[in-house]
């Protein structure tokens, strides 16, 4: 496997991976177009989106270091720490079920432009339905979470696995849907990343990792490193947002970003 990408097209697609991962707007969305822009597509370009996710996924792990050494020191005697762990391990799984079930046929069926614009669009307006009818959020802390409000989180989850839906943009609106606070299902959702992500790094990098030459593993460093940046930046930004602002302005960038990928795509297939 060789990835033929200068080191400058690494940078940037490092950038739009991590600023556009914890955003409900879709990080697949984002680096399919701005990939065939610049001639990057296929099993390469696949695999190296999922490498470079793992530098955005340690971005949240650093950001909440704190906390989750708090939870993994306090798993043998505290009751909260327990609680956490298993509401994650519970959100987790509805994704990690269907993902092992059907991801080669996902891939192979349902990674296409159209269907990215499709899922943008329709996320944009399931966003703008879900900020109309919410009402006051029922729960107010991570920790008042109950198993059933995480199962929820992690079905809304399940839907991610159509390229376009945004993970983030799926467990954010989910959550609200479901009575979570803003700030709460914000959170949520970057703690169930980590697991999440983290499986499907190591799921989709085992069968190629051993193919890496010296270039690949430059341009793997360069996208890793400037997605873990842009990433701990995005997600800082976002918890200070969410505190006195909804998720309309995604909404809209997300219909009128589908609206372009359509387009673009429009006559190449």
């Amino acid at each position: 496997m060789t990835y033929e990408l200068s080191h400058g097209e690494a940078l940037l697609l490092g950038v739009i991976e991590g600023l556009t991962e914890f955003l409900p707007v879709s990080s697949t969305g984002h680096l399919i177009i701005t990939g065939d822009l610049i001639g990057f597509t296929g099993d390469a370009a696949k695999t190296f989106e999922i490498a470079i996710q793992l530098g955005a996924i340690l971005a949240i792990c650093w950001h909440y270091r704190a906390r989750l050494l708090r939870v993994l020191y306090g798993l043998p005697s505290d009751p909260a720490a327990r609680h956490f762990a298993f509401n994650i391990a519970v959100a987790f799984l509805p994704a990690a079920i269907l993902g092992a079930l059907f991801h080669s046929a996902i891939k192979a069926l349902l990674f296409h432009p159209v269907t990215v614009a499709v899922a943008l669009v329709v996320g944009g307006g399931l966003i703008l339905l879900v900020e109309r009818m919410r009402g006051e959020p029922r729960v107010g802390s991570i920790d008042d979470l109950s198993w059933r409000d995480a199962l929820a989180v992690g079905c809304a989850q399940a839907l991610a696995l159509v390229p376009g839906t945004s993970r983030s943009g799926a467990t954010i609106i989910g959550g609200l849907a479901f009575g979570l606070s803003r700030q709460v299902a914000t959170e949520f959702s970057f703690f169930l990343a980590i697991p999440t992500m983290f499986a499907a790094t190591i799921f989709d990098l085992g069968a190629h990792v051993g193919q890496l030459g010296r270039h690949d593993l430059e341009v793997l460093g360069l996208g890793f490193a400037m997605a873990f940046v842009s990433a701990l930046i995005a997600v800082r930004t976002l918890i200070g947002y969410v505190k006195d602002h909804s998720f309309r302005p995604f909404a809209y960038y997300r219909i009128v970003f589908g609206a372009i990928v359509f387009v673009y795509f429009l006559g190449r297939y």
